[in-house]
């Protein structure tokens, strides 16, 4: 059954507690005074209640109503009521900044949080992947509540609803560089501004017999023919579209409401895309931070095995997933004390005696400076290919685990450094999920929509392809086809709108 989230939103208070008011000016001076660089930031302080709430609502409590809000909020609350879930932290990339409290934690949470939360908002402000966000996005979320509801007045609930499900099944598919790579072409110029050079003319014998021979209804006329046959062999798009919302929001054959609505989850689908490319040094960053601001400036004595605690749970490793922070603020200290010790270079890369190599310290005193400079320029992808080190891979005992058939379990694979780093950046690259682009938009010359997987050796999840299949079908009201490889083949998988097929490209 699906639950609707609530259609009306608390006010939330914004004043902090004396207490937590000196805490705020506390760490915010602790932070400043490491360098770090942040918009205000503005704390609320919620009860268990309201913070589910909000965090259903991904930070922003006036959001459009959609079931799927409601289905997080069930979800969190029974996760923190069986005592397997809580959440501590919660800030928003907006200037200013806004960060949730728990009112029940304890003044060491207070402390670690705040700092926490400032090291988020420092990587929101100077991260390059975040430069391009719409800093001003919890009022954006509020306009574009007002507008879906508009839509929900006119059309009605279920039909509001049923496209906006269509959507989010496609919000993965857009192009996560398209803020810094622009990858459109300039728009070619019109065939008329070249002249009368590529007309093909009647020749005159004489000069004064130009206008005769060529009249001007004649150029006309065949300047009219060249352009025609220049549409029909321009391809649609002209270069593949690899920010599918984009080119279905400006070519598919929907309602003005809908095109709306397609635009308004592609936005949001850009705000938060940034997040996901950064999920690891974020948190690590911030991690990074409120341990440094708590281990030396915030904490009583009294404080920290309740610190140690709470610090290690963060921190702790699972076997079944990726830890962000514990992965995070180990890499960051790995650079932090190799860029101190200078291991790294030319002649530390060429350096073959280990003992020398582990003893290695020219005392350079470079790696607060070498952070920071991380922090700006790098998203996970690059972060984890630039600087994860055979060193580290050992020292943190990383491997590749696979699932034996015959045992029914999972097991050790490998621990071979190449292949570890290739797991991994696996998994970050755009998510873990396939990148599509738009190949043709005039398919078989039919109007069919043709897509085509940038295959980097993982096949396709085939229930999940034709279950996108079918919602694209929904926009594009025409047949989808994508151009894949299975197994080795390269594969054309088509859905037309009552079954699907696959043949061979």
């Amino acid at each position: 059954m699906k639950k609707r989230p609530p259609t009306h939103h608390k006010q939330f208070q914004t004043q902090l507690g004396p207490e937590l008011a000196e805490l705020k000016k506390e760490i915010q001076g602790y932070a400043q005074e490491y360098g770090l660089d942040f918009y205000d930031v503005i704390f609320e302080v919620l009860d268990w209640k309201q913070l589910h709430e909000v965090a259903a609502y991904g930070g922003f409590p006036n959001r459009y109503p959609h079931w799927r809000f409601g289905m997080e909020y069930e979800e969190l609350m029974k996760s923190y009521s069986y005592g397997l879930s809580k959440i501590y932290e919660m800030v928003i990339n907006n200037d200013p900044c806004y960060a949730y409290l728990l009112y029940s934690n304890g003044i060491v949470d207070q402390k670690l949080v705040m700092a926490h939360v400032y090291g988020h908002c420092d990587f929101f402000k100077n991260n390059l992947y975040f430069a391009h966000t719409n800093r001003k996005m919890m009022d954006e979320m509020a306009n574009h509540r007002t507008r879906i509801m508009r839509y929900v007045e006119r059309y009605g609930y279920e039909a509001v609803e049923s496209f906006i499900d269509t959507c989010l099944s496609l919000d993965s598919l857009i192009d996560y560089h398209a803020p810094t790579i622009r990858r459109r072409a300039q728009e070619r110029q019109d065939i008329a501004d070249d002249g009368d050079s590529q007309i093909h003319k009647l020749r005159a014998s004489r000069p004064y017999l130009e206008k005769y021979v060529n009249p001007a209804e004649f150029l006309a006329e065949e300047r009219k023919h060249l352009e025609e046959e220049a549409k029909k062999e321009q391809q649609f798009p002209e270069n593949p579209e690899r920010d599918v919302m984009l080119f279905l929001a400006e070519h598919a054959p929907i309602e003005r409401w809908q095109r709306d609505v397609l635009s308004i989850l592609r936005e949001e689908a850009y705000y938060f895309a940034p997040q996901g490319m950064t999920k690891v040094m974020n948190e690590g960053w911030a991690s990074y931070w409120h341990s440094k601001i708590m281990t030396t400036r915030a904490l009583t004595d009294a404080e920290v095995i309740d610190y140690a605690d709470h610090h290690s749970g963060t921190m702790a490793m699972s076997p079944q997933r990726l830890n962000p922070y514990k992965i995070g603020i180990e890499l960051l200290r790995d650079i932090e004390d190799r860029w101190n010790k200078g291991k790294f270079g030319k002649e530390y890369e060429e350096c073959t005696d280990m003992v020398k190599k582990k003893n290695w310290d020219l005392k350079l005193g470079k790696g607060r400076e070498k952070i920071f400079e991380v922090r700006r320029l790098y998203n996970d992808v690059n972060f984890i290919d630039e600087f994860l080190t055979p060193e580290f891979c050992a020292e943190h005992k990383f491997f590749v685990y696979s699932y034996n058939v015959s045992a029914d379990q999972y097991e050790l694979a490998s621990r071979e450094f190449e292949k570890i780093k290739k797991s991994l950046l696996f998994q970050l690259t755009n998510y873990g999920r396939p990148i599509m682009e738009v190949v043709d938009g005039n398919y078989k010359n039919r109007g069919e929509l043709l897509l085509r997987q940038m295959h980097e050796g993982v096949d396709l999840r085939i229930d999940w392809a034709q279950s996108t299949m079918e919602n694209l079908f929904k926009v594009w009201q025409r047949p989808v086809n994508v151009q894949t490889i299975l197994d080795g083949v390269p594969k054309i998988l088509t859905f037309d709108g009552h079954s699907h097929s696959e043949s061979r490209s």
